[in-house]
């Protein structure tokens, strides 16, 4: 008799924030799926800072959200803390973020996955694939046992022959008091594979008793917290936990320079890339060397533990010099370690072997997702296995493949700039990195996305029905400020207390509501509104949205038109088997990329470092167009 029914559909190696939303995703479209994980007791472990979204990666959550996925709702129901930052811009560069109690972060995830059907668990190490014929037919154990899977989801984090740095000892391990993977490499460069080193690192964890939080500068929340997920299943906090903040001092680098000579970093024991925008304390004082202090965040990990991260002195340092350097930051005078930062390097594969549903081009049938495809952070991984999960399903089912586009969601510019440029560096998302972030805003993810998913098979038909009705109200309430006509003896009071020049006639509301000087809480001053928005019973959701298509509107329509013109040039596809070597006039380094990556669209061949709009010209004119 067999441990494991006789063939999974999908199976799912590794339960980080990756493997969770993928084996979430396969299973609920309907596949049978196996989640296999070397300790069951870390499914989604924060295994870094206990934070979700920030900066463009809280687009990526909702966008998670509004297609069908968990860490949103998972998010909401774990939070601490909520801010929407950069709200002093303009609404594409909005990103919610919460800070979330990590051990019921973990709790919640795994409970959340033990009520989905269709979904197994199995806790031991994978140690290689059985391939035949170049595909993947299942996953073998470091027992020996085979479980056969018609499609398989790697999702290793760091664990890939991970080493742990601290000072000038390094040992192996995936994390902090867990071992690391091996086997999957050295399989999987013998069937062909490219490989790498990357290296991430997290700070010490510290006793929060033995912090004086008088000395520092608390940052707290939102006065009116809002929540990632548009499932009414969660509601927004009522009360928050606050953060603090804090400096490291000339004092405090000066004692950290001290351990240079025993870092990993400096004396060639480390010799991967780190993350270029979350570097070490060490590494920022060294690049850095005129700045004489570093912002540092003091977050708690959760409701009621007295553990804190001390966000930004992230470090591999040795123990000693960590703790004397921290004792010298304001607040941390009597700080008491609960344990050191470390440095960790692990194997990644680098991403341009993929095709865009993350299924690899050597293997058929098995997909990379998170960090070994070289990016950071739980949002980057989460959003990968969502649409590793699901694409994985869609090819046992001999469905369709489901891709996102640039211009459809910031997980269709990460998954494109992964397979199509490649990253040498651990990859973060950024708002900078989308072109058409006017149009991929965090309040319209379910605008964009649930109907794609919904026929599909995994957003809800409630969800669904919630997006629409959301759509609706919000389309309403811009046709009636187009629509509806105001004096201006009613509105040039507001208009000279903003700023703003004072009517001389009736004009539509619209109009008035445009003016950068007006905002929302002005346009509510009016009765006609006020009333409006009490008949309909409009909720801030609708509001806000309503507020962004009337003050936006002409950047929301150029943007579209430039995405229209980026999709004329995504609809030429490029044959399967493309010669390139025929094109003479190509570029020699043009020839190579493309045969390298194998681009499906003239656009994305477009997007390749080394092709030029005259290489594209070669191919248009060959091609017939």
């Amino acid at each position: 008799m067999s441990l494991f029914q006789d063939v999974y559909d999908v199976i799912v190696v590794g339960a980080g924030h990756a493997g969770c939303e993928a084996a979430a995703a396969a299973a609920n479209m309907g596949s049978k799926t196996l989640l296999v994980t070397m300790n069951l007791q870390t499914i989604a472990q924060m295994s870094c800072n206990p934070a979700m979204g920030g900066i463009a990666k809280g687009q990526i959550v909702r966008e998670i959200d509004a297609l069908g996925g968990y860490s949103g709702i998972i998010s909401d129901k774990t939070a601490i803390q909520f801010k929407m930052l950069n709200k002093s811009k303009g609404p594409a560069m909005w990103s919610p973020r919460v800070q979330s109690d990590r051990m019921r972060f973990a709790e919640e995830w795994r409970l959340r996955l033990e009520r989905t059907e269709n979904l197994d668990f199995y806790q031991e190490m994978v140690s290689s694939l059985i391939v035949e014929k170049n595909t993947v037919m299942g996953v073998r154990t470091s027992l020996g046992i085979e479980i056969k899977g018609k499609s398989v989801v790697l999702t290793n984090g760091t664990f890939l022959n991970g080493l742990i740095h601290i000072g000038d000892k390094n040992f192996g391990g995936g994390r902090a008091g867990e071992r690391a993977a091996t086997g999957i490499t050295e399989q999987l460069v013998e069937l062909g594979f490219d490989t790498g080193r990357m290296k991430t690192g997290t700070p010490p964890r510290v006793d929060g008793r033995s912090l004086d939080f008088s000395k520092m500068i608390i940052q707290p929340g939102d006065d009116v917290p809002e929540k990632f997920s548009y499932s009414k299943e969660t509601n927004p906090l009522t009360h928050q936990r606050p953060c603090h903040m804090s400096y490291t001092s000339p004092e405090v680098h000066d004692l950290l320079r001290e351990g240079f000579d025993r870092s990993p970093m400096f004396n060639g024991r480390i010799q991967s890339i780190g993350p270029r925008y979350c570097p070490s304390i060490e590494d920022k004082i060294n690049r850095f060397a005129d700045k004489d202090r570093h912002q540092l965040f003091v977050e708690p990990e959760g409701w009621d533990t007295c553990e804190i991260y001390v966000n930004g002195f992230s470090t591999s340092l040795p123990e000693d010099v960590q703790f004397k350097a921290l004792r010298s930051v304001a607040g941390f005078e009597n700080v008491k370690f609960f344990r050191p930062g470390y440095a960790i390097e692990y194997d990644y594969f680098p991403p341009t072997q993929l095709t865009h549903t993350l299924e690899t081009k050597l293997v058929s049938g098995l997909y990379f997702a998170g960090q070994i495809n070289g990016t950071t952070g739980y949002e980057e991984a989460a959003s990968q296995g969502l649409m590793a999960g699901m694409n994985a399903h869609l090819k046992v089912q001999e469905k369709d493949p489901f891709m996102l586009k640039r211009n459809e969601a910031y997980i269709g510019v990460l998954i494109d700039d992964l397979i199509t440029k490649g990253t040498e560096e651990p990859y973060r998302m950024f708002t900078s990195r989308a072109e058409y972030r006017t149009l991929l805003r965090q309040d319209n993810a379910d605008e964009r996305l649930t109907p794609l998913s919904n026929t599909l098979g995994l957003a809800s038909d409630e969800r669904l029905q919630v997006m629409e009705k959301k759509r609706e109200e919000s389309e309403k309430l811009v046709n009636f400020f187009k629509d509806t006509s105001i004096l201006p003896e009613e509105v040039n009071n507001i208009l000279e207390e903003r700023g703003s020049s004072p009517m001389k006639q009736s004009d539509k509301m619209f109009k008035v509501f445009s003016r950068p000087q007006i905002n929302l809480e002005d346009i509510k001053k009016f009765k006609k509104v006020a009333a409006y928005i009490e008949d309909n019973n409009l909720e801030k959701d609708v509001l806000e949205q309503a507020e962004i298509k009337v003050k936006y509107a002409g950047y929301i329509e150029k943007e579209k038109a430039n995405a229209d013109k980026l999709s004329r040039l995504e609809n030429i596809k490029i044959p399967e088997n493309f010669d390139y070597r025929k094109l003479k006039s190509l570029s020699y380094e043009a020839r190579e990329k493309l045969e390298d990556i194998r681009p499906v669209t003239i656009s994305q061949a477009s997007r390749i470092s080394g092709v030029s709009p005259s290489d594209i010209s070669v191919m248009l004119v060959y091609m017939g167009r």
